[in-house]
C-alpha cells in the first residue's frame, strides 16, 4: 500500500486525483423503495425472516437474536437480495445500514427500512456499505437528518448521498482488507457469546444446581448482612453521586452532582465491600456490590447498604449470587406492587430471603472458577475493542484514499 500525494477538491473535501464523486441513485439500480407495513409473528421456517429496524445490530448486521416472521401475501414483493443494501430511515438509528448476505436466509423488509440495490458493473457492495459506517458518512446523516420532532431521512435524501469512488479494482481491493477485519471482529463476538453462555451455566451449575456442595446450607441474608446507612450532611459543594444499573450491571457515577438539584438534608456515604440495593428498582435487578474506586460516593436513602460479614460468606462468592436470575427473581416476589417506581422493596423481606452456602473454602474455590472463566471472556472482549479500533483506523486511511491498495 502506498499514500497519496495529490488530490482535488469535491463537494465533498479533498479526495485522490483519480477518484470520483458519485450519488448513491447513480450507482444503483433504480430508486430507493419503502418496505412492507406488515405486522411480525412468531418466528417459523415455514415463513420467511422478517428484518426490521431492531433486527440490524450496532455494527450493521442481522441480529438473528429474536427472530419474528412475516405472515402475508404481499411479503414475496420486498424479498431482499443479491447486492441490496438496506438504510433505517427513521428514529435515533436513522442511517444505521445492513446489507443482505445470503447467509441470513430470506429476508422480508420492513416499512421503516428503505432498500437500495447496488449496480455491481459500477461499484463494490461491501466498499458501499463500508463507507456507511465511516464518520464522514455519520456526519452527513447528523446534518441532513435532523428536523423538527422524530428524526429521518427518505429515500430521495438517501439516493443524494454522495460517496468517493475510486476504480472499481481499487474498490475491490478495499474491501477486501476491511471485510477480513470484519471477519475478525465477527469471530471474536461468537467466541465472546459462547463464553458469555458458558459462564452462565457454569454459574448456575456452581451456585444453584447439581454441582453445589451437598454440605451446603440454606441461610437467610439476615445472618450476614448488617444494615449499615452512613449518614452526612448534604455537601455544600457538588459531589460524587452514585447509582446502580438494572439487570445487574452495577454502579455508574455522577461525578460533579449538584446539592441544590435534591430535596433531600441528608445522604449515606458507601465503603469498598457494601452490598448495595436500589429498593426502587430491585426488582429489575438493581444491586451491586461497591469496588473500590465508588468508595467517596454517596447515595439517597433508596439505596440502603448492608455490610457482609466475611466470616460466614467470601464478599466474591455472594457477587456471583446477587448476579443470578435466581436472585432477582426473589427481590421480585419482595417488591410488591404495579410497574415502575410503585414496585417499592421490602428491607424486611429482604433480610429474609434465603441462599445456598457452603463452607468458604468451597465459596472461595467456586469464585476463583468464575473469576478465571469471566477474565477468559474480559480478554477476549479487550481484544474485540482492538480490532474495531484497527478497524475505524483503516477505514479512515482507505476511505478517503490517504492510503492507496493501487
Amino acid at each position: 500500500m502506498t499514500k497519496t500525494t495529490h488530490y482535488k477538491n469535491t463537494a465533498i473535501g479533498p479526495i485522490p486525483i483519480d477518484w470520483e464523486v458519485e450519488k448513491l441513485e447513480k450507482i444503483t439500480l433504480g430508486k430507493g423503495t419503502y418496505g412492507i407495513n406488515a405486522s411480525a409473528v412468531p418466528y417459523s421456517e415455514d415463513l420467511p425472516k422478517y428484518l426490521r429496524i431492531t433486527d440490524i445490530d450496532d455494527e450493521g448486521y442481522f441480529t438473528k437474536e429474536k427472530l419474528s416472521s412475516v405472515d402475508d401475501p404481499a411479503s414475496k414483493d420486498f424479498f431482499l437480495d443479491e447486492n441490496d443494501i438496506v438504510f433505517v430511515r427513521t428514529g435515533s438509528t436513522t442511517g444505521k445500514s445492513y446489507l443482505y448476505d445470503s447467509k441470513d436466509g430470506q429476508l422480508v423488509y420492513a416499512g421503516f427500512l428503505i432498500k437500495f440495490t447496488i449496480n455491481h458493473l459500477k461499484a463494490n457492495k461491501y466498499f458501499i456499505w463500508s463507507y456507511t459506517k465511516s464518520d464522514k458518512y455519520n456526519n452527513w446523516v447528523t446534518t441532513f437528518s435532523q428536523r423538527s420532532g422524530q428524526p429521518g431521512l427518505n429515500s430521495n435524501e438517501y439516493a443524494s448521498l454522495q460517496i468517493p469512488l475510486p476504480s472499481l479494482p481499487e474498490q475491490q481491493k478495499i474491501a477486501e482488507i476491511l471485510s477480513t477485519w470484519d471477519k475478525a471482529i465477527q469471530d471474536t463476538e461468537a467466541i465472546i457469546k459462547n463464553l458469555e453462555d458458558r459462564n452462565k451455566g457454569l454459574a448456575f451449575a456452581l451456585l444453584r444446581d447439581k454441582m453445589v456442595n451437598k454440605n451446603s446450607k440454606e441461610v437467610a441474608l439476615s445472618k450476614f448482612l448488617t444494615f449499615t446507612p452512613r449518614e452526612i450532611e448534604k455537601p455544600k459543594e457538588d459531589y460524587l453521586a452514585l447509582g446502580i444499573r438494572s439487570h445487574g450491571k452495577g454502579l455508574f457515577h455522577k461525578p460533579n452532582s449538584d446539592p441544590n438539584a435534591i430535596a433531600m438534608d441528608k445522604l449515606y456515604e458507601v465503603k469498598e465491600n457494601d452490598f448495595i440495593v436500589n429498593i426502587t428498582f430491585a426488582w429489575e435487578h438493581a444491586v451491586a456490590i461497591v469496588n473500590k474506586e465508588d468508595v467517596g460516593g454517596l447515595v439517597s436513602h433508596r439505596f440502603p447498604t448492608y455490610i457482609i460479614n466475611t466470616d460466614i460468606v467470601s464478599v466474591e462468592y455472594f457477587k456471583y449470587v446477587i448476579l443470578q436470575p435466581f436472585f432477582r427473581k426473589m427481590l421480585e416476589n419482595i417488591s410488591p406492587g404495579g410497574a415502575g417506581r410503585n414496585r417499592v422493596l421490602s428491607k424486611k423481606d429482604l433480610l429474609k430471603l434465603k441462599i445456598s452456602i457452603p463452607i468458604l473454602v468451597e465459596q472461595d474455590k467456586i469464585a476463583e472458577i468464575l473469576n478465571t472463566a469471566n477474565q477468559e471472556a474480559k480478554q477476549y472482549q479487550q481484544k474485540l475493542e482492538t480490532l474495531k479500533l484497527q478497524k475505524k483506523g483503516l477505514m479512515q486511511q482507505l476511505l478517503t484514499g490517504k492510503v492507496r491498495t493501487v
